[in-house]
């Protein structure tokens, strides 16, 4: 038997190809929402993160009434994933609530990194995609060639005959409007909806089996606490139910179900019972995790748990110990560090956390830079205050072989920036796959040590003077390429604590870039600017200008000093090297030497040179 009435979707695609922006002309054409109700762009990305930076983190739940030409209501839910590669965990999670997926490709630029990687998890999840050419609008779009790319692609992938019969939709999610004709362009998305109604399969289900439900994501709410939303996979659960809770490990508890709520366009409507194949947040359990399974009492059986690949990166967190500790952030314990963590881990099912080498330092490994730059970001805005230090690749041990994370990396550059481009990623022991021009751009393809691509986006930005697009994504374990050169500058480092003067940055300008800005407060041990020879230099940025009663045929003389560099979370991540740390607070982000005095650096560098002398 199946629920003729109910479609789960799931939105895939690579990051930037208008997932977001295509459900927004889906949920303004549906009819359930007042004219002036929907406002604003990217409508479900709804977190402050999301907004500032234009891309999906969390994976998100809505859903739509659809009426059909012959008047039959569907209730077609609808889940947004994230397109980039370090937040694949998300995805990950929630393809189990869908029984089909619609795949977005950009009309130009075509399959990318991600796009590979989401198809990928769809088909392992047997769910048969529904391709959208998105992006019809742009000038130079090539829907023919990107249509091509993506049966090529599936072939690649191994996919069945059933998958590879996929329906195509031409679109553009800004202008609000699909075709099934990419000659014929429409005033609506009708032709979605019918795609989605005709091609996506019903839920099937046993009408006669127990309780069977997936919790695949978490909601909180301060008035009732843990929210456990997922998929109910076979029977149906009613509120007041008694169920039984299955954690991933085995472990079995009896709880009963306080409230159900069905998704409704943007929120929620409270219901006594949700049937099998449909998609509800149950609110009153006691504890609920993700990948825990509600079963019938009477009969407890497990679902499958989510499976989620393995981190790439680690970092090391830990309590803040500068100078200026507690004057920005309202927590700075380790206890308060640590129990922040913990229910992170919670809701971020691809995060890991150790304990690290002291009781104040914590191993966080995660998806990618940005994957740990988000949660760091968070930490910021909620009050905290820590130090990290430098990102470090996971390397591990495949069949007695040293072997590291090697990702696919795309790089479409102007064809004057090649050569530039070529060097600098030959450095990072990169080996080029493919080569091929498309339009004004030259479209480059590495296989990559992801070692090799901390810090590399910046350098690619100014040697393509900002016009490389750079996407990545991990592709699998290969043998260790060996060591890799890092930062080729030094680094200025304070020698004295205060407020930073013109006078001194004047003096420091043709040694290098600042950081910092005059006024600003530094302390002893803070790196405040970027050296420019390959050595680390002691300066006195605090250094103010002597008075005296000698007339200067300059003193009415106006100083202009070079602008400073602005650091951003992610470039502060990418620069620093092992013996440096960034301090965060809510309002700062700091580079700091792990050892703030000069002599305890010169100290332990002459321990480390005898050390190495003595091993040789």
């Amino acid at each position: 038997m199946s629920k003729q009435d109910i479609r789960n979707v799931a939105i895939i695609a690579h990051v930037d190809h208008g997932k977001t922006t295509l459900v927004d002309g889906l949920l303004r054409q549906s009819g359930q929402f007042r004219e002036g109700e929907l406002e604003g762009d990217c409508i479900l990305d709804s977190n402050p993160i999301e907004k500032e930076r234009g891309i999906t983190i969390l994976s998100k739940n809505c859903a739509i009434t659809y009426r059909d030409p012959n008047g039959h209501d569907y209730h077609i839910n609808i889940v947004d994933t994230p397109g980039h590669a370090d937040f694949g965990g998300e995805v990950e999670r929630v393809l189990m609530m869908a029984d089909g997926a619609l795949l977005i490709v950009d009309a130009f630029e075509g399959p990318m990194p991600q796009t590979r990687f989401v198809l990928s998890k769809a088909l392992e999840n047997g769910l048969k995609p529904i391709v959208v050419i998105n992006k019809m609008d742009r000038t130079e779009a090539r829907p023919q060639q990107v249509l091509n790319e993506v049966f090529d692609l599936l072939v690649e992938l191994g996919a069945d005959d059933h998958a590879l019969d996929f329906p195509v939709v031409y679109a553009s999610g800004r202008d609000g409007w699909a075709s099934h004709n990419e000659f014929a362009k429409t005033d609506n998305v009708r032709d979605l909806f019918e795609a989605i109604i005709t091609h996506v399969p019903a839920p099937k289900f046993d009408a006669d089996a127990p309780l069977q439900m997936l919790i695949t994501t978490l909601d909180w709410s301060d008035y009732v606490g843990r929210i456990g939303i997922g998929r109910v996979m076979a029977g149906h659960i009613r509120s007041g139910q008694q169920v039984a809770r299955i954690t991933r490990d085995g472990e079995k508890s009896t709880q009963k179900v306080g409230q159900l709520f069905q998704f409704q366009g943007l929120g929620r409507k409270q219901v006594d019972r949700i049937d099998v194949g449909d998609i509800c947040a149950v609110v009153g359990l006691e504890e609920v995790d993700i990948g825990d399974t509600l079963a019938d009492v009477e009969n407890p059986v497990a679902l499958p748990p989510v499976t989620i690949d393995e981190p790439t990166l680690d970092m090391t967190f830990r309590v803040n110990n500068s100078p200026f500790v507690g004057q920005d952030g309202k927590y700075v314990t380790s206890r308060q560090v640590r129990d922040r963590l913990m229910k992170e881990l919670q809701s971020n099912v691809a995060l890991r956390v150790e304990p690290g080498e002291g009781g104040d330092e914590f191993l966080v490994k995660g998806r990618g830079l940005l994957h740990l730059g988000i949660l760091l970001e968070n930490l910021r805005r909620e009050g905290y205050e820590l130090s990290v230090g430098k990102p470090h690749v996971i390397i591990r041990e495949l069949n007695g072989v040293k072997s590291e994370p090697i990702e696919e990396l795309v790089i479409d550059v102007p064809e004057e920036h090649v050569g530039s481009v070529m060097q600098l990623v030959g450095e990072r022991k990169a080996t080029l796959e493919t080569m091929q021009a498309k339009g004004e751009y030259t479209h480059l393809v590495f296989r990559i040590p992801s070692r090799g691509l901390i810090g590399l986006r910046t350098r690619l930005m100014t040697a393509s003077q900002g016009n490389a697009l750079v996407n990545h994504t991990v592709c699998g374990y290969g043998p260790y390429l060996g060591p890799m050169s890092g930062r080729i500058n030094g680094v200025m480092i304070a020698t004295e604590s205060g407020a930073v003067t013109a006078h001194a940055m004047e003096g420091l300008a043709d040694r290098g870039v600042m950081f910092v800005k005059p006024g600003d407060m530094v302390y002893e041990g803070q790196i405040v600017g970027e050296h420019n020879k390959d050595v680390d230099i002691p300066v006195n940025a605090t250094r103010k200008k002597q008075l005296n009663n000698i007339r200067s045929a300059t003193k009415e003389a106006t100083t202009t000093l070079k602008a400073s560099r602005s650091i951003t979370l992610e470039g502060a991540l990418e620069y620093i090297e092992d013996d440096e740390l960034v301090e965060l607070t809510p309002n700062f982000i700091r580079l700091r030497k792990k050892m703030l005095k000069e002599s305890d650096r010169r100290r332990e560098d002459r321990k480390t040179k005898q050390a190495a002398k003595a091993g040789v």
